[in-house]
């Protein structure tokens, strides 16, 4: 049954179409896609059957994209926070191999419910904790399909000594549970299953080249991490006699296909290459300030060509998952990295946390037009973190807090009406009380 979304504004990427008086429409199709935008009364002649949600006198905007974070992380928040990172990682390792899939279930819960509170629509869950099957990825696929969040889940592939065991597999044991993951969520809209070799400092090169593999095979892009530390520069130097990404090339695996997530200490010729190849940033700013990684040279992978999404990162190395704080992050940290207040403008980063990220993820959604999916959130024009009306774009980016954000929409389904979870309302009963049995059963067992 077509849906009729009735506002007084809608944003496009072309403009911002606006009728104080009358409102304007979005009508969606059955296939979930965005039919028509318009004005509300030729809409509602034109499709007179439609189920009709008046959010009027709200303002509609495209639903944000999470492009890198790792949900079972945010059960995680305050357990290793302000600490070197390598006391960071070794408490991250201990905590995080005793998770159950109940625990991910609720991570994930956790994690995705107060992404959908943020304006979150999609997100890519780079998920590692895989313990020799899929039972553990599941989880975050239930919990993602429960709440009704789109969302594409990276599965890790690690073949490194140094992860614990929970981590690692054979690269036969990676790519057959990999294809099999992919093959189960086929035919549901809000699921997706991609490769993700975890880095080069984690993987084997045939590991990498499986990967590179197996996304021709599910035609999807793969994503990795690389040069979030600068040990890696080192590591692949030592090791390959080539920096990180010029070692990823020489596996002739770099394409259109690829994403790297950080690329912190790229060199000019690296993001370069990157740009020339089609392949894509998925940038984490307030991660690699929490972590004390540096500072990614975003301008430079801009001019190279490059795509550029942006991603939270897992609650332990940041502790907040809302891709609007990345935004403005972003961009701040740009400009004084710079020395200059024009550089990386709010509408270039408003993009890169939209449009970006359905690039990245390859999906059609990102943004309001005709043929994309229809993810989109109503906000309130009149909360006093949009004001005054001056610019909309700007005030997005640098000035708007969550409570502007009203309701939620992916794939013309409510998820949240008047910042209440309409979707996954029962598995998020009680949840808070599950976390906090959670947290004092691994104090009680000396694990935290």
């Amino acid at each position: 049954m077509p849906a009729l979304f009735l506002a007084q504004s809608i944003l496009t990427p072309q403009d911002l179409i606006n009728d104080p008086t009358h409102g304007v429409g979005l009508l969606v199709g059955d296939d979930r896609r965005i039919a028509a935008i318009g004005p509300a009364d030729e809409l509602q002649i034109w499709q007179p059957n439609a189920k009709v949600y008046d959010y009027r006198p709200l303002l509609l905007v495209p639903g944000v994209i999470n492009a890198h974070n790792h949900s079972f992380q945010s059960m995680m928040r305050g357990i290793a926070d302000d600490r070197p990172f390598n006391e960071w990682r070794d408490a991250f390792y201990r905590v995080s191999v005793s998770f159950t899939p109940e625990d991910i279930y609720d991570g994930a819960l956790l994690a995705f419910g107060e992404m959908l509170l943020r304006g979150i629509t999609t997100v890519c869950d780079f998920f590692y904790l895989h313990h020799g099957g899929n039972d553990h990825d599941r989880a975050v696929l239930r919990a993602a399909n429960d709440l009704g969040i789109r969302c594409t889940l990276a599965r890790s592939m690690i073949d490194a000594t140094r992860p614990p065991e929970a981590y690692r597999e054979t690269i036969e044991q990676a790519v057959a549970n990999t294809r099999v993951l992919a093959k189960e969520v086929q035919g549901n809209p809000l699921l997706r299953v991609l490769p993700a070799p975890h880095s080069p400092h984690n993987c084997s090169p045939e590991m990498v080249r499986a990967g590179a593999a197996l996304a021709e095979e599910l035609d999807t892009p793969w994503h990795t991490h690389v040069a979030e530390g600068y040990y890696e520069v080192e590591l692949t130097q030592r090791l390959y006699g080539l920096p990180p990404l010029g070692w990823i090339a020489s596996l002739g695996v770099l394409s259109p296909r690829t994403n790297i997530v950080h690329g912190v200490h790229l060199s000019p010729k690296e993001i370069d290459r990157l740009g020339a190849a089609g392949g894509g940033l998925l940038y984490c700013p307030s991660s690699n300030m929490f972590l004390g990684d540096g500072i990614t040279a975003l301008p430079r992978y801009v001019e190279a060509g490059a795509r550029v999404a942006l991603g939270s990162d897992g609650g332990s190395s940041n502790n907040r998952v809302s891709v609007f704080d990345e935004m403005r992050m972003a961009a701040l940290l740009q400009k004084v990295a710079a020395h200059d207040g024009s550089v990386l403008s709010a509408e270039q980063v408003f993009v890169m946390g939209t449009r970006g990220g359905a690039a990245a993820l390859g999906i059609d959604t990102g943004a309001l037009e005709v043929g994309r999916l229809a993810d989109f959130i109503a906000l309130d024009p009149r909360d006093l973190s949009l004001q005054p009306p001056t610019n909309l774009r700007k005030h997005l980016v640098y000035a708007m807090n969550s409570s502007a954000i009203r309701h939620v929409v992916i794939g013309a389904v409510e998820v949240v009406h008047d910042r209440q979870h309409t979707v996954g309302a029962a598995a998020l009963q009680n949840l808070p009380d599950r976390l906090a049995a959670m947290v004092e059963s691994r104090r009680a067992s000396g694990v935290i």
